[in-house]
C-alpha cells in the first residue's frame, strides 16, 4: 500500500488535545484521490467531536466496531477498528464481515471470525488481527495499550513505508487522476441536480472544526 489513509486517521483522532473525531469511516466510499493521487477522507456527515465516550449508533454496518453495536460507549478507538476493516477491504475487495442482512453483519462482527485468503502475507494478517480486537484495551492503537498512532506505525506492516516522504508528498502515487484544474469534475459520475438547495453547514463559533484536516 504505497498510499494509505493511516496519517489521515491519525490527524482525525489527534486533531486537538481535548477532543477527538469519532466518525466511523464508511470505507473506500469515503475516500477520494487529489490531483497528485493522494488519499483524501471525505463525507464528515457523521463526524462528531468528543471529550469522553459517546453512545451514537452511526455508520455503515460492515464498519461498525463491537462497542458501537453493543452501545456500551465508544471513543476514537473505533477508528482503528475501521482502519482494520479498510485494510482488509482494500486488499481482498470486500469487508471481512458481510451479509445480506445488517443484523447478520452485526452477528458476524460480534463473533469476530475473520477469514483470510492465502494470498495475504503474515504482516498484513497481523495488523488486521490486532486492529480487529473486540477488547478496546487490547486493540492496536488504543492509547492505554501503548501509544496510539505511533504504535500502529511501528508495526511491521509499515516496515518499508516512509511516513516523512508521505507528509512531504514526495512519494509517487500509483494512481494519478487526470484533471485539468482544481474545478474539473470529469472523474465523477453525473447525477440529476436536486430540486432543493442543500443547506450550508453551521459551526459553533463560526469556525470550521475540520479546516485543514
Amino acid at each position: 500500500m504505497k498510499q494509505n489513509p493511516h496519517l489521515s486517521m491519525q490527524m482525525l483522532t489527534q486533531s486537538t488535545p481535548v477532543a477527538a473525531s469519532c466518525r466511523c469511516v464508511r470505507g473506500v466510499a469515503d475516500m477520494l484521490l487529489d490531483k497528485m493521487g493522494y488519499v483524501k477522507i471525505t463525507d464528515f456527515g457523521f463526524a462528531k467531536r468528543i471529550t469522553a465516550k459517546t453512545h451514537s449508533l452511526r455508520g455503515t454496518p460492515e464498519y461498525l466496531a463491537p462497542e458501537v453495536i453493543l452501545q456500551t460507549g465508544h471513543d476514537s478507538c473505533v477508528d482503528w477498528w475501521t482502519m482494520g476493516i479498510l485494510i482488509y477491504e482494500m486488499i481482498v475487495g470486500q469487508p471481512p464481515f458481510v451479509d445480506d442482512n445488517p443484523m447478520g453483519v452485526y452477528q458476524k462482527i460480534m463473533n469476530g471470525k475473520v477469514e483470510f485468503p492465502r494470498t495475504i502475507d503474515k504482516h498484513t494478517k497481523s495488523i488486521i488481527k490486532k486492529l480487529l480486537v473486540a477488547d478496546t484495551t487490547k486493540r492496536l492503537g488504543h492509547v492505554g495499550a501503548g501509544g496510539g498512532a505511533t504504535e500502529i506505525k511501528k508495526h511491521k506492516f509499515f516496515r518499508e513505508f516512509d511516513f516523512s516522504a508521505l507528509m512531504a508528498k514526495t512519494i509517487e502515487a500509483p494512481v494519478v487522476p487526470s484533471v485539468k484544474d482544481d474545478t474539473d469534475t470529469s472523474n465523477f459520475d453525473l447525477y440529476p441536480d436536486s430540486i432543493e438547495e442543500a443547506a450550508l453547514p453551521s459551526f459553533e463559533g463560526g469556525a470550521d472544526p475540520f479546516e485543514g484536516i
